[in-house]
């Protein structure tokens, strides 16, 4: 049951003052544990993964106000030095303003500049939006061609993942796209729970405490 759990799992180091050190014992944890992938900032690359991981690198992270074009620049730059997904984040501002077509233009910017078999994941800070606003920036993230719509950078002050985000962004999806759950995960029963609702892949910095079933003050 851990593994099958584990699998689930983005096992992630994002926080600023990370070490080459730390990213490398991140890498062997992941491993260890069976996670999907290990998730890094652009700026760790390039790294070795063993092949039972994917490694998977953010894009404008974590505040999403980056020029489109620079966007584009990093996950190019990504890709070339070994990265298999890569998680953006969109231009919240434009989200909160109902400007989707703006949305869907800087989406479509990463997802030209790493085009398939890159896998795509969107993430749209779905505390920090409305439910129109959900619904409308996952439907501008599939028109773009994205692989996945995710809730968060667990760094926006306004939250992490909710049930009820997962549920609205699966709803909207289909099976077209797959979601993803991220921020503020700690527990076996909170990554059960965003799973029930829809997700397909969790973000999570604590994996071994989300698998073994231990509490943490951890988040993402």
């Amino acid at each position: 049951m851990t593994a099958d759990l584990a699998r689930y799992c983005d096992h992630t180091l994002l926080k600023p003052e990370a070490t080459d050190a730390d990213v490398q014992a991140a890498i062997a944890e992941a491993a260890q544990l069976g996670a999907y992938s290990v998730c890094l900032p652009p700026s760790t690359l390039p790294v070795t993964v063993p092949n039972t991981l994917k490694l998977a690198v953010v894009v404008g992270f974590p505040s999403g106000k980056h020029h489109s074009q620079i966007k584009a620049a990093e996950a190019a730059l990504a890709v070339s030095q070994g990265a298999d997904e890569l998680d953006m984040v969109i231009d919240i501002g434009a989200a909160t303003a109902g400007e989707y077509d703006r949305v869907e233009a800087d989406i479509r910017a990463v997802r030209d500049a790493a085009p398939a078999p890159t896998v795509l994941k969107v993430i749209i800070e779905s505390a920090a939006l409305s439910d129109e606003a959900i619904v409308a920036v996952c439907r501008a993230a599939e028109a773009a061609g994205a692989d996945f719509v995710k809730t968060s950078t667990g760094f926006h002050p306004a939250g992490g993942a909710t049930v009820s985000a997962v549920e609205l962004m699966r709803a909207t999806v289909g099976d077209r796209l797959e979601v993803k759950a991220s921020g503020g995960i700690r527990t076996r029963a909170a990554a059960e729970a965003m799973i029930a609702a829809g997700a397909t892949r969790l973000g999570v910095s604590s994996t071994r405490a989300v698998v073994e079933d231990a509490e943490t003050a951890g988040d993402y």
